[in-house]
């Protein structure tokens, strides 16, 4: 019997672009799906009944830990491995099993080179992730691979304990580094531009600034900002009306599901959304883009002037357009 293991410990937003190769394994490998990821990401896997097993690893324990879940990986004589993460910790694993066919997702790391240090970019424009976990399917002889559609996850018994708009748009206003933000003010200006408009906050525990962002309309902005969890930030998503982030993890969750939302897109290269329901908003600079996630310093005189530009008014508009069908 096929036994399949896909490799990605991290992170939020990669694992959910990669969890686009599930239905497409499953499909044309029968047989069981396994998954090993960091323990802190185990639960958002289960949202996808592809996944037969997860084996969560925990940072704390190490290389030791580390090498014993390779030999209970090993133990599971498995005909198919994919090392969607192509770090160290998966490439221990990966020389402990032994499988007929094996599969690594480049990181292209002297394309990486050639962009961030020289201006030469070598990458498919715009850079698509979920492709980019898809395309080495086809060694597997998975002719389809790159025909990506929506999913749909399991949300099963999902309770809410915060009260939550339905027919609200839901806005992601933070993201891991401050650079790839859309700038605050922008984030009221556009609630001030779209009074008949509720909106739904989410974020995590430390961003405090969404509570600054709520006081514009209390009456009908809900701050949800570190108040769920992972998975009900996914559901909430997947209930939204439409979702405007920037490059996050959420907007990935939009684009796999196929639920409507607006991409905000700075000065990152690799966080482009792949379905049309998708749509992205940038302005045309010549730095862009000058960083991987987010670090390191701006050259414009404008500081950030990548996501600056990206007008509350012209938002506004894409929003109309997205509502209208």
């Amino acid at each position: 019997m096929n036994k399949t293991l896909i490799i990605r410990f991290s992170s939020f937003g990669d694992i959910v672009q990669c969890m686009s190769v599930l239905n497409k394994v499953k499909e044309n490998i029968p047989g069981e799906i396994h998954w090993v990821t960091r323990a802190d990401m185990s639960s958002l896997l289960l949202l996808n009944k592809s996944v037969d097993k997860i084996w969560s690893f925990e940072k704390e324990k190490g290389i030791i830990g580390l090498i014993r879940l390779a030999l209970a990986l090993r133990r599971e004589n498995y005909s198919h491995v994919y090392d969607a993460h192509s770090n160290l910790r998966s490439r221990v694993i990966s020389l402990f099993l032994f499988p007929p066919n094996f599969l690594r997702r480049s990181k292209e790391r002297m394309k990486r080179l050639l962009l961030f240090t020289f201006r030469k970019n070598l990458f498919d424009n715009p850079y698509r992730g979920i492709i980019s976990y898809l395309r080495p399917l086809r060694q597997w002889g998975i002719k389809d691979a790159l025909d990506f559609s929506p999913e749909s996850w399991s949300f099963q018994n999902i309770e809410l304990s915060e009260y939550f708009e339905k027919n609200s748009i839901v806005i992601a206003p933070s993201a891991a580094w401050e650079m790839k933000r859309w700038p605050i003010s922008h984030w009221k200006k556009l609630i001030e531009l779209n009074p008949n408009e509720s909106f739904t906050i989410l974020g995590g525990p430390g961003d405090r600034f969404c509570e600054d962002i709520r006081a514009v309309a209390p009456e009908r902005v809900f701050n949800l900002a570190g108040k769920l969890s992972l998975i009900e930030s996914c559901y909430i998503v997947n209930q939204s009306k439409l979702l405007i982030s920037a490059d996050t993890g959420l907007i990935h969750v939009a684009d796999i599901l196929g639920r409507k939302g607006i991409s905000l897109m700075g000065p990152t290269a690799f966080g482009f959304a792949t379905g049309k329901h998708i749509k992205t908003l940038e302005v045309e600079l010549s730095c862009r883009p000058c960083t991987k996630d987010g670090r390191g310093s701006c050259s414009q005189d404008t500081w950030q002037k990548c996501m600056v530009d990206i007008t509350p008014e012209r938002v506004t508009k894409e929003i109309s357009s997205q509502l209208s069908y």
